[in-house]
């Protein structure tokens, strides 16, 4: 009997549209698929036979857990549930390459590296819009080498790393995975690998979607940082979305006043962030072809969204105490 080598884990919720085309991409992975496991934790009440029509190509698990509880408390069931050497951690929405797990496998053992953690590079689906291509360029910037954090899209790391690093922080919503890939960077370098490639398929479709999404991350911004070493490349975008904020009250307070030229430096310096980002985005994404004013109503809409996110979430501490 074939030993497990990798246990992929996929926490769920929602429409099953997406999951479905995540797991067709694990099980045309260039890989025997006697050695892998698919772990899926839903917060559905049933899968539908579509889904669970997998189990045929593939050993597949389904637990179901209730909707309060959060991503990263279904990802560490998942892993308790996993029988596998190595884990691999994907969200529901995330179309593999064919070489991915062996890709992992060849990149996190590579002779002499040290490497603890391995995630792939994004790739643009067919008819990527502005949004996902500016998020693609995003995750791309560091490709080939070593980071402080990584996204949680997909991870691959040996189950014993994620003991050592105590698993996901359940009590976060969102950040978790900055937290967690923190952690393990503790113990070996992370890894982002341009040898293969996903495919967001959830991404964002339009500004308003966005906005919202980033508001609710923005909730565990802040709360993200207990715990952890804080790299310094973190800092401004932890710092900018607070300073715009009070930026923007000034203005307003400086409009009500009279005061317009005080008020028209306040917005200037609200726009300077956006502008700048905008400005480095362009360098790292020229392949990607992505117009300008793209990237600045990009960024104005993400940091405007963090703002609110973030001072909700003070609101809601404020409250609380």
């Amino acid at each position: 009997m074939n030993k497990t080598l990798i246990s992929f884990i996929i926490p769920h919720k929602g429409r099953e549209k997406f999951l479905q085309q995540t797991l067709e991409s694990i099980v045309s992975q260039e890989i025997d698929l006697s050695l892998i496991e698919v772990i899926i934790v839903t917060q559905n009440d049933r899968l539908t036979n579509e889904t669970l029509n997998f189990q045929q190509n593939v050993t597949l698990s389904v637990y179901t857990k209730p909707v309060t509880d959060s991503i990263s408390s279904l990802r560490n069931y998942g892993a308790k549930k996993a029988k596998g050497e190595y884990l691999a951690f994907l969200d529901a929405d995330i179309s593999l390459s064919s070489n991915w797990a062996n890709c992992m496998l060849d990149e996190l053992n590579t002779s002499h590296s040290n490497r603890v953690l391995i995630s792939a590079i994004q790739k643009n689906s067919e008819h990527a819009n502005s949004i996902e291509k500016i998020r693609t360029a995003l995750n791309n910037i560091s490709k080939g080498s070593n980071v402080d954090s990584l996204a949680g899209s997909n991870l691959f790391l040996k189950a014993k790393t994620f003991k050592l690093a105590g698993g996901f922080p359940s009590k976060l919503t969102t950040c978790e995975d900055i937290y967690f890939t923190n952690k393990v960077g503790d113990l070996g370098f992370l890894y982002l690998s341009p040898m293969a490639t996903f495919i967001h398929l959830g991404e964002d479709k339009d500004y308003s979607g966005m906005f919202k999404k980033e508001i609710w991350r923005g909730l565990s911004n802040l709360q993200s940082l207990k715990g952890r070493k804080i790299p310094l490349r973190e800092f401004p975008s932890i710092l900018i979305p607070v300073v715009l904020m009070l930026l923007f009250v000034l203005s307003i307070l400086m409009l009500t006043q009279n005061f317009y030229i005080l008020s028209i430096i306040s917005i200037l310096m609200m726009l300077l962030p956006v502008i700048v980002y905008s400005i480095r985005l362009r360098k790292h994404s020229k392949n990607q072809k992505i117009k300008f004013i793209d990237l600045l109503t990009f960024y104005i809409v993400y940091f405007s969204a963090r703002s609110i996110g973030i001072y909700k979430w003070l609101y809601k501490t404020l409250i609380k105490t």
